[in-house]
C-alpha cells in the first residue's frame, strides 16, 4: 500500500491526510497527526474523502452534443470545438459576450490559469467563481474597513481567546474541526456567544444564545455597539491610535438603544446588554462568522458592522482576537487570491490600474489587457437570461443547484449559444452543456489549496485519473495553445506557482520547496519570509482601520399572508455543497439520504404535520416536495432546508435579489408557504 499526503477537498478548514492506495485504487485515509489545524482528527466527510474518487459515474471521455444528445468525442475534437465556438461567439457579439466561471474546488494554479486564459487569450475580464455566492461580501466589506478581505487570525487563536462571538456560522456542521475546537475552548473556560436563531450544536454550549430574526444582524450589532459606547467599554486607546471615522460610528449607533435593537431583532433588551458586556469585557475577543452573515441583500453591511465591533473593542492584530470569516469550500480563499474575480488580478491587484495592467501584459506577452471590470457571476446569469451574454465556460461548479432561483438559472444557461462544462461528474449543470470536458479530481493531480486561515498547502497525486480524464490545468493550457497563445506552456504546476509568485506580492515567497510540512500563510512576500499567522499586527493593510457605519435594512422579501414562513438555507454535517461528491459516497448518503425541511412543533401542529410527512414548499419562484422534520432547532415562523438535494432543491425557492455592492444573492431569507401533501 502507498500513502500520499494531501489536503481534504471539502470545506475551507484545510485538514490534511494520507490517501491510502492499493494497486492504483484508493482504499482509505489516515489523518496527519502533526498538522496544526486538524491535529490528527477528521470529520466524517474527511474520513470518507476517498470514496467518490472511483465512482462509476466519473466522467472518462469528452462529450459533445450532437442531435440534442451528449455523445463521446476525442480530446482533439472537443477542445478544437470549444476554442472555435468561443471565438465565433466573440466575433459575432464582442469579447465580453463570453464568461469564464472558475472553481473553489480547483487548485490555485488552475484558478490562476483560467483567469489568465480569460484575460490574456480571450480578452475579457468576465471571470468569477463561487466566492460570489458565499464570501464576496467579506472581500468587499473587510477590504474597505481593514484593507484585506481575509481571515485576520489563525485557527490556533481559538485556543488563546477569552470570548468567542459566533454569528451566522453553524461551525460544527460546516467546518467540523473548527467547530470542535470552539467547543473544546468553551469546555476549557472560554466564554461563548452564539448569534443564530437555529439551535445549533454550538448554542447548547454557549454562555449566551441570541436567537435574533433572520436578516436583523445590523440591528443586533448596532445595539451591541451602542451599549459598549454608552457604558464606556470601548477601547479608546486603540481607537485613537489605529482607527478613523469613529465619530461617524458613534453618531450612527447613538439611537440604537437596547430597546430599539430588541424591537428589530426579536430579542430581549437585556440579552443585547449582556452580549455587549461579555464581549467588550474580555481581554481578547474573537469573532467567527460565515454565510449566515454574508448571504444577504445587505451582506456587505453585516460585514462592516462586524469589523466595526472588532475595532471598537481593539480586538484586531493580536493573538486570540480578530475577524475570522470561515471559507466554505476547500479553495475559495485561493480562488480569490488567484484573481478569479472580475475586477482584480492575482493578489487583489486592480485591473483598472494601468500600471498593473502593463505589468501583467508584459509578463504574459500580450500587447494589452481589458481595463473595465467584468461581470460578477450572478450578474452574468442575469445577462445570459436577457440574451446579453452568449457563451459560458464553467469549471468545477454546479450553478443549477448552487444558484438562487433555479428556474432563473436554468433559463440563463439554456439561453446561451454555447455552454462548456469541465467537471468530474455529469452534474445537473453539465447535463445542459454543449461540450463536457472530463477533469481529474483532487486525488489525481498536483497543486496547492489555500485554506480559510490563508495557509497555502500542497496536494499530491495519489492515483491516475479515470479513462481519458485530465487535470484542469492541463486542459486549460491545451485550450490556450489551440487558441494560438504560446504563453501557457508549463512542465508542471510548480512552474505555474513560480509565475504566480513573481506577479503576486502576497505569494512572493511561496514555492513548492517551502510548503513542507504544513504550508505557509500569506502574506509571504519573499523567500526568506516565514509567513504571517496574524494580520494587521502594527497597522492595517490600508493604514488605519476604518469605521464604516451602516443603517439597518430589512430583507428584500418578508413573509405575508400568502407566504407566511421565512425560509433559510444551509448545509448538513454529512453533505457538502451540491452533493456531487458526498452523495456518491455510500456512508454519507446513507446517513442523510433525502431532502428535508425543519419546522417548529407549534407550526407543525397548526398545519397538522407530523415527522416525515410529505410537504409541498412554495415561494414566488417555484415549489419543491420534501419531508418534514419537526424540531425546536428553528423558531416559530422560520423553516430551514439544506441545498444539497437535486430532487428537493432549496434553491428552486430562494430569492435572486443581490447585494448592490458585492452581487451576492440573499440565500438566507425568503418567504415561503408550507402545505401538507395528501
Amino acid at each position: 500500500m502507498k500513502r500520499t499526503l494531501t489536503v481534504c477537498p471539502y470545506c475551507g478548514t484545510g485538514c490534511t491526510f494520507y490517501l491510502v492506495s492499493d494497486n492504483g485504487r484508493l482504499v482509505g485515509v489516515e489523518p496527519s497527526t502533526t498538522h496544526p489545524v486538524s491535529r490528527g482528527g477528521l470529520c466524517v466527510k474527511g474520513w470518507n474523502a476517498f470514496a467518490f474518487v472511483h465512482h462509476p459515474d466519473r466522467l472518462t471521455t469528452p462529450l459533445v452534443r450532437r442531435d440534442g444528445v451528449l455523445q463521446p468525442s476525442s480530446w482533439d475534437e472537443a477542445l478544437d470545438l470549444v476554442v472555435a465556438r468561443l471565438q465565433a461567439v466573440q466575433k459575432r457579439h464582442g469579447a465580453d459576450a463570453v464568461m469564464f466561471a472558475s472553481s473553489a474546488k480547483a487548485t490555485n494554479e488552475e484558478n490562476y490559469l483560467l483567469m489568465k486564459l480569460a484575460r490574456a487569450v480571450f480578452g475579457t475580464n468576465n471571470i468569477d467563481h463561487c466566492a460570489r455566492l458565499c464570501h464576496s461580501s467579506t472581500v468587499t466589506g473587510l477590504a474597505e474597513t481593514f484593507g484585506s478581505g481575509a481571515m485576520t487570525n489563525s485557527i490556533s487563536c481559538i485556543d488563546q481567546t477569552d470570548v468567542i462571538l459566533v454569528i451566522g456560522s453553524n461551525s460544527t456542521e460546516q467546518h467540523p474541526l473548527i467547530g470542535s475546537r470552539i467547543l473544546n475552548a468553551a469546555h476549557s473556560g472560554t466564554r461563548l456567544i452564539v448569534a443564530d436563531n437555529r439551535r445549533i450544536r454550538l448554542s447548547r454550549h454557549a454562555d449566551l444564545h441570541l436567537r435574533h430574526r433572520n436578516g436583523s444582524d445590523v440591528a443586533l450589532l448596532n445595539g451591541i455597539m451602542h451599549v459598549i459606547i454608552a457604558e464606556g467599554l470601548a477601547d479608546r486607546e486603540f481607537i485613537a491610535a489605529r482607527t478613523e471615522n469613529y465619530a461617524a460610528l458613534a453618531e450612527a449607533v447613538a439611537d440604537w438603544t437596547p430597546e430599539r435593537s430588541a424591537g428589530a431583532t426579536g430579542l430581549a433588551a437585556d440579552e443585547i446588554v449582556a452580549a455587549a458586556r461579555l464581549f467588550a469585557g474580555a481581554e481578547r475577543g474573537m469573532i467567527v462568522y460565515s454565510m449566515g452573515i454574508t448571504q444577504h441583500s445587505h451582506g456587505v453591511d453585516n460585514v462592516r458592522c462586524i469589523a466595526a465591533l472588532a475595532l471598537l473593542t481593539g480586538n484586531v492584530g493580536r493573538p486570540g482576537t480578530g475577524v475570522n470569516p470561515l471559507r466554505g469550500q476547500n479553495n475559495v480563499q485561493g480562488g480569490c487570491d488567484m484573481g478569479a474575480l472580475p475586477d482584480v488580478y492575482s493578489g487583489y491587484q486592480k485591473v483598472s490600474d494601468p500600471l498593473l495592467r502593463d505589468k501583467f501584459a508584459l509578463a504574459w506577452g500580450v500587447t494589452k489587457l481589458p481595463a473595465e471590470p467584468g461581470l460578477p457571476l450572478t450578474r452574468a446569469m442575469d445577462a445570459a437570461s436577457a440574451g446579453l451574454l452568449r457563451g459560458m465556460f464553467i469549471m468545477g461548479e454546479n450553478p443549477m443547484l448552487s444558484d438562487p432561483d433555479q428556474g432563473h438559472a436554468r433559463m440563463a444557461l439554456q439561453n446561451l449559444e454555447l455552454l462548456v462544462v469541465q467537471d468530474i461528474f455529469l452534474t445537473e449543470t453539465a447535463l445542459l452543456a454543449d461540450i463536457v470536458l472530463p477533469a481529474a479530481c483532487y486525488a489525481e493531480k498536483e497543486g496547492t489549496f489555500t485554506n480559510t486561515e490563508r495557509r497555502v498547502q500542497r496536494l499530491r497525486k495519489a492515483v491516475e485519473p479515470p479513462g481519458a480524464a485530465r487535470a484542469d490545468w492541463e486542459i486549460i493550457c491545451d485550450l490556450a495553445g489551440r487558441a494560438g497563445y504560446s504563453g501557457m506552456r508549463y512542465a508542471n504546476p510548480a512552474a505555474v506557482m513560480e509565475e504566480i509568485a513573481t506577479l503576486t506580492p502576497i505569494y512572493g515567497g511561496i514555492g513548492y520547496d517551502r510548503l513542507d510540512p504544513h504550508g505557509l500563510q500569506w502574506p509571504c512576500p519573499d523567500r526568506s519570509h516565514p509567513g504571517t499567522p496574524i494580520l494587521h499586527l502594527e497597522h492595517f493593510s490600508r493604514g488605519l482601520g476604518r469605521f464604516s457605519p451602516v443603517a439597518h435594512r430589512l430583507p428584500a422579501e418578508l413573509p405575508d399572508d400568502r407566504y407566511p414562513f421565512v425560509l433559510t438555507t444551509g448545509r448538513t454535517y454529512f453533505h457538502w455543497h451540491t452533493g456531487s461528491m458526498t452523495r456518491r459516497t455510500h456512508l454519507l448518503d446513507r446517513e442523510e439520504p433525502r431532502s428535508f425541511i425543519e419546522l417548529h412543533p407549534d407550526d407543525a401542529a397548526r398545519l397538522g404535520v407530523r415527522e416525515r410527512d410529505s410537504l409541498l414548499v412554495s415561494s414566488r419562484r417555484g415549489e419543491v416536495r420534501t419531508e418534514a422534520r419537526v424540531t425546536t432547532m428553528v423558531i416559530p415562523g422560520v423553516v430551514f432546508m439544506p441545498f444539497h438535494f437535486a430532487e428537493g432543491a432549496a434553491n428552486v425557492l430562494t430569492n435572486n435579489v443581490l447585494d448592490p455592492e458585492s452581487s451576492i444573492p440573499e440565500f438566507k431569507v425568503c418567504a415561503v408557504r408550507v402545505e401538507k401533501m395528501p
